[in-house]
């Protein structure tokens, strides 16, 4: 048995309703990460310093792209759970596709329609796409926070049973067993540590100078986060553990860490270059 097992906050998914409407801290979690970003965001291309001339978005670009910015996430995530996780479902089921306020959002599908929104966009202002790529990089951790804090509350994505450290039993476990609150893993880990991580280096020692460098450590950075909170997250039970004791996640995530990482050095040798 656990050495602590905490009482489970059981928190309503649904914060009010009225009559047939209904306002959850799923969508909420949503509309906080994109708004604390958006300003985030703005803040980044406002500060000369931070640049050292590099071409990048205005701040009133920055707001035209958050409508941008939302359909990618909401359209892409959705999209990317449906084809990545429960295809056969939707496919029998689509009009629950539509039912997103019950959750079930992917990452990866979210990173997908919010690359294409960048580019998109990027296109029509006539700028370089890699330092709208590295702003939203550097405030897409807090969307995330917020999204794994969301997860906690609905009692979904809940971790792998345990009998070491700490548990928590959740409500919507059929087994009712201890298990690792990996949610608030992911949240520390994909939201506080990296936001940390690239605020360091945009703060910290000015890689918004060399464009997409930022996109690559973030990239990399969350590809690291998402395969250590693996270790502690049970997988969706319609997928299961994959060849080798992987995951669904892990397999998604493996190939963000060499992309990244690529990128980094790829940003690296092209500042140096151009300098020279």
């Amino acid at each position: 048995m656990p050495l602590a097992i905490l009482p489970y906050p059981a928190i309503d998914p649904v914060l009010v309703e009225f009559g047939p409407f209904a306002i959850r801290w799923y969508a909420l979690a949503y509309i906080a990460g994109i708004l604390i970003g958006w300003w985030y965001a703005r803040r980044l291309v406002s500060r000369d310093r931070l640049w050292d001339g590099v071409p990048r978005p205005t701040a009133v670009e920055m707001d035209d792209f958050v409508l941008w910015a939302t359909l990618g996430i909401i359209l892409g995530g959705r999209l990317g759970y449906v084809l990545f996780y429960k295809p056969d479902f939707y496919f029998a089921h689509p009009v629950e596709i539509l039912r997103v306020w019950e959750g079930g959002m992917s990452f990866h599908g979210g990173l997908i329609g919010t690359t294409l929104a960048m580019m998109l966009f990027a296109r029509r202002k006539s700028f370089s796409p890699w330092s709208l790529f590295d702003v939203v990089a550097a405030a897409v951790p807090i969307g995330l926070f917020f999204g794994r804090i969301a997860n906690f509350i609905n009692g979904e994505l809940y971790g792998r049973p345990t009998d070491a450290g700490v548990a928590m039993i959740f409500p919507t476990d059929p087994l009712g067993l201890p298990r690792h609150p990996s949610q608030l893993y992911e949240a520390g880990l994909e939201g506080i540590v990296l936001f940390s991580f690239l605020a360091v280096l945009v703060w910290r020692f000015g890689r918004l100078r060399q464009p997409g460098f930022v996109t690559g450590a973030y990239v990399a950075g969350y590809g690291v986060a998402r395969v250590v909170g693996e270790v502690f997250r049970m997988p969706d039970d319609y997928i299961g553990f994959l060849a080798g004791g992987l995951t669904m996640g892990m397999v998604l995530s493996l190939p963000m860490i060499i992309v990244g990482i690529g990128v980094m050095i790829w940003a690296s040798r092209r500042s140096v270059a151009g300098r020279g």
